[in-house]
């Protein structure tokens, strides 16, 4: 099995920064893809970046990296704004057996 746990989130003001975590353990499968996904309060989970796709919304403000060695993927996000309000989840896809493991969840809220 896989475990995902994230960290980073917080209350910001709209404008502000913050960078998510989110290290992986255990069964890490060898060909596997991590991005982060978020769900505000009425509305379906949608995909924010992973390293070959970003939300159209998140452009130029977030940026998505990732630690292979620690096995560990971070969102950077700058310049943020109310809307960027919800809880960000880390995923982690099994590409062979298209499996998605899923963080916790950590809460972002940016408001003033």
């Amino acid at each position: 099995q896989v475990q995902l746990v994230e960290s980073g989130g917080g209350l910001v003001q709209p404008g502000g920064s913050l960078r998510l975590s989110c290290a992986a353990s255990g069964s890490i499968p060898r060909f596997n893809t991590m991005g982060w996904y978020r769900q505000a309060p009425g509305k379906r989970r949608e995909l924010v970046a992973t390293s070959t796709n970003y939300l159209d919304s998140v452009k130029g403000r977030f940026t998505i990296s990732r630690d292979n060695a620690k096995n560990t993927v971070y969102l950077q996000m700058n310049s943020l704004k109310p809307e960027d309000t919800a809880v960000y989840y880390c995923n982690l896809r099994d590409n062979i057996l298209r499996y998605d493991y899923w963080g916790q969840g950590t809460q972002v809220t940016v408001s003033s």
